[in-house]
């Protein structure tokens, strides 16, 4: 019987030196209230029976937050934005020892409404509209700078932008004037572009014609040359009074 307290008293003893870390967390060691510095990996290990592990995730989480701003043009507008962030394992004790409740609600969520608020107060409403990825990267950006190397945000996500009635159709209404102010240039251009050519078509042609007076002039033989190419081999008539001009006509006009 002795022997059987004693090994029970064993096992209960041993079972009170090992713990276990899930996969994808870290374990965080309180003995009598002091935080060992080092964090354990997933998997078993021996620790002091005193001691009570304190498990943080490592794995990315995803978690959606509500932005509300305001534009440079003093327009309101709702943000939904996903966050795709981790804690690394080199912080997982300070995040322990400093952070309080949820790190998301504490310390991710405050910075990235921080960062968005920022960004879109430079921008107008219209311009936030098309440049939403901009938005995004400039957002990120200024998120990870505010929390360091505390966490690390992989990613964030904005999933719609909320806007009044009357700014939605604001927008649309420039949005119409642009394309057709757009529209009204092309044709303009075109219609310049069209001019352009004529005249350069005008010009080749004016040239063209006093090339051929030129030739003219200076070889009057030219055109019984032209008359010859033009030929087509049925042998032609004379007309013409005496002294003056003469004609070359087909043989078969003389006949008629």
């Amino acid at each position: 019987m002795n022997r059987l307290a004693l090994c029970w008293a064993a096992l209960t003893l041993t079972g009170c030196f090992c713990t276990t870390v899930e996969p994808g967390h870290r374990g965080v060691v309180v003995v009598l209230g002091q935080v060992d510095p080092k964090p354990l990996s997933e998997g078993f290990h021996w620790v002091n029976p005193l001691a009570s592990v304190k498990e943080v995730t490592v794995r990315q989480s995803t978690r959606d937050l509500t932005a509300e701003c305001f534009s440079s043009d003093l327009q309101e507008m709702k943000f939904m934005i996903r966050v795709l962030y981790r804690i690394p394992e080199a912080s997982t004790v300070k995040m322990y020892q400093e952070m309080a409740g949820e790190p998301f609600d504490t310390l991710v969520a405050p910075r990235v409404q921080e960062a968005i608020k920022e960004v879109t107060a430079v921008m107008t409403a219209d311009h936030i509209v098309k440049q939403r990825e901009q938005v995004k990267v400039k957002s990120l950006d200024s998120t990870r700078t505010k929390i360091g190397g505390l966490l690390i945000i992989e990613d964030l996500i904005v999933e719609n932008i909320e806007l009044s009635h009357e700014l939605t159709k604001a927008i649309e209404q420039k949005m119409i004037q642009e394309q057709e102010a757009a529209k009204a240039k092309f044709i303009q251009q075109k219609a310049q572009v069209e001019a352009e050519t004529a005249i350069i078509q005008a010009k080749g042609e004016a040239e063209a014609i006093r090339i051929r007076g030129d030739a003219l002039k200076l070889n009057p033989a030219f055109i019984e040359l032209r008359i010859v190419e033009k030929w087509d081999g049925k042998s032609p008539a004379v007309v013409g009074a005496s002294g003056g001009p003469s004609m070359l006509l087909p043989m078969e006009a003389k006949q008629r």
